[in-house]
């Protein structure tokens, strides 16, 4: 295990969530869903809560899109479309079932909730927003192989005019079917902004071999997750430089990230996974045209014990009377 001295830093982040207030499994379009396995929508309602209690504990500032009727994936956010830079580019789906989600999360920048957002209009190409495209620093980390196309890539270096922002965009092309975006087999984890310490976290397995060589040059330093915590879709993180938020069921995970000095804090998501989903999937990261960060307090000692939020642990969310408003605990481990 790689050691580390950085000081982890936390930097106030603004989110994009969807409550799954239409939240089930109807059709199969990667291999976790399952029709005939039944959704809770209340407890699934009382997770993203959760989560969402998780983000604004910590100094995030989180904003919400109405859900659709008819459209039972758009809790997943960061499918919606990718922000970079206050510009914001909204996704084209690879399937017919989730086409209406791309207008759906494009409408919301014309709402007064996002002014400061230059608003782009859908893409062109099949891409995927953030589910595919995970940026750390100067570098846009873009996955292809199953969803978010070559020409996608293209499009998102254009229109989001990455050049004239001198971001880089690197290709990785994913191979396993269980892995079908990069944000569920990669974890952009530190920029190395403020630590100095550029971090992220994968499966190898899920990237082609010209992929993982890839990523072995560029970070040589990167956390490697084995199979047990990426068939919990553990890779499926965000992190605000210090706490990473992630699957409760990544336990080997979680013990890797205290190694590196970072915070995790496990979230209970497992009604939502039922889509093929976690953390990241449920959280669109919104990138103003110009940042200056300012850190978000680490906590620690008496402090860190001190935070008790809202639950993410619901074991018993069956027995609760009125499930969509129900609470638990989410642990903050250190």
């Amino acid at each position: 295990m790689t050691q580390t001295t950085a000081q982890r830093t936390a930097t106030p982040r603004h989110y994009l969530m969807c409550p799954p207030t239409y939240f089930d499994v109807v059709y199969a379009i990667n291999p976790w869903m399952d029709p005939s396995s039944p959704v809770d929508t209340g407890k699934a309602l009382a997770q993203w809560e959760a989560l969402r209690a998780a983000y604004e504990a910590r100094g995030h500032k989180v904003d919400v899109i109405t859900p659709e009727p008819g459209l039972p994936d758009m809790v997943y956010a960061a499918n919606g479309g990718i922000v970079v830079g206050g510009r914001a580019l909204a996704a084209r789906f690879t399937y017919p079932e989730r086409a209406a989600e791309g207008p759906a999360y494009d409408r919301w920048f014309e709402t007064p909730e996002a002014e400061g957002y230059r608003r782009l209009g859908e893409s062109v190409e099949v891409m995927e927003g953030e589910g595919d495209l995970l940026l750390i620093g100067k570098l846009l980390l873009a996955g292809t192989g199953f969803r978010t196309t070559p020409a996608g890539h293209a499009e998102v270096a254009e229109r989001l005019e990455l050049a004239e922002q001198g971001i880089e965009l690197v290709p990785l092309e994913l191979v396993d079917p269980r892995y079908y975006h990069l944000d569920t087999a990669l974890s952009v984890l530190d920029d190395g902004s403020v630590s100095g310490e550029t971090v992220v976290a994968y499966h190898p397995e899920a990237f082609s071999p010209a992929a993982q060589e890839t990523l072995r040059e560029r970070f040589p330093d990167a956390i490697l997750v084995g199979a047990e915590d990426a068939a919990v879709l553990g890779l499926n993180v965000v992190s605000d430089g210090l706490h990473v938020f992630l699957s409760d069921r990544a336990g080997a995970y979680a013990d890797a990230l205290k190694e590196r000095g970072f915070v995790p804090v496990g979230i209970d998501l497992s009604e939502i996974f039922k889509g093929g989903g976690s953390v990241k999937c449920c959280t669109l990261e919104l990138r103003p045209e110009t940042t200056t960060p300012s850190a978000v307090p680490a906590l620690t000692g008496t402090a860190l014990a001190a935070t008790v939020l809202a639950g993410a642990v619901l074991a018993d969310a069956a027995a609760a009377t009125n499930a969509t408003s129900a609470t638990a605990t989410t642990e903050e481990t250190r």
